[in-house]
């Protein structure tokens, strides 16, 4: 089954914009991640976190849901954090113009990727498209390349790591439990980690902010209808 995965964003992208040659897209897994990075900016003038975490995420969904729904049943899975706990939508600095605060921004981020979540379920109710969103866990990547640890401690770090951490394969399970067991067909709108659905706080399943963050982020990346 042909299928389309977000790159990392330290690698190159995947074969995306070239979708329109496969007749069909069974799969969607939207991966992408940087956390707690100094403040820069995409291309586009978009705060990184928010741009990479969020919105990159919701243009590249938006850009492919004709094709997904032609491909029904079809399967789209985001990718998000237990530390949208510690975020908010602030609407009034979302590009962090004012202010940038690398952990609150990481997590507004994750907070971002569960609302857009649930909202696309909302929207897609009846076209056998699902949607559900995951955390993978604390998993042994480069991903917190952008953390400093001092010299004297990076050895126990290292160890605690090997450890405790989850190996990038234990960390993909969820997304590849999401993406092809028969045991979530028809699920949609909910959030899992470990194979299994788990609970949201209240802030991750406000539907005006939701839909609020879509109608904001429809503008921000132009495909404003």
């Amino acid at each position: 089954m042909p299928h389309a995965a977000a790159a990392r964003d330290d690698q190159p992208p995947p074969r995306i914009l070239r979708v329109q040659e496969e007749p069909r897209l069974d799969v969607l897994i939207n991966n992408a991640g940087i956390f707690q990075c100094p403040l820069m900016r995409t291309e586009d003038g978009f705060e990184m976190q928010f741009g990479v975490n969020h919105l990159g995420h919701f243009l590249l969904t938006n850009l492919l849901l004709g094709l997904l729904k032609s491909s029904a049943p079809s399967r789209i899975v985001v990718v998000s954090s237990k530390l949208y706990k510690y975020g908010d939508i602030n609407f009034e600095d979302l590009n962090s113009e004012q202010n940038y605060n690398k952990s609150f921004c990481y997590s507004q981020s994750k907070l971002a990727n569960i609302l857009f979540t649930r909202e696309l379920a909302r929207r897609l109710e009846g076209t056998n498209v699902t949607v559900n969103v995951l955390h993978p866990g604390i998993v042994r990547t480069n991903m917190g390349r952008y953390i400093h640890i001092p010299l004297l401690v990076k050895p126990l770090y290292h160890l605690v790591s090997w450890i405790f951490f989850k190996t990038p394969e234990e960390g993909a399970r969820t997304s590849v439990y999401l993406a092809s067991s028969p045991e979530v067909e028809g699920v949609s709108g909910k959030y899992f980690g470990d194979c299994k659905e788990e609970e949201l706080l209240p802030k991750a399943m406000d539907e005006s902010i939701a839909r609020k963050l879509w109608d904001v982020s429809e503008i921000m990346v132009g495909i404003l209808k």
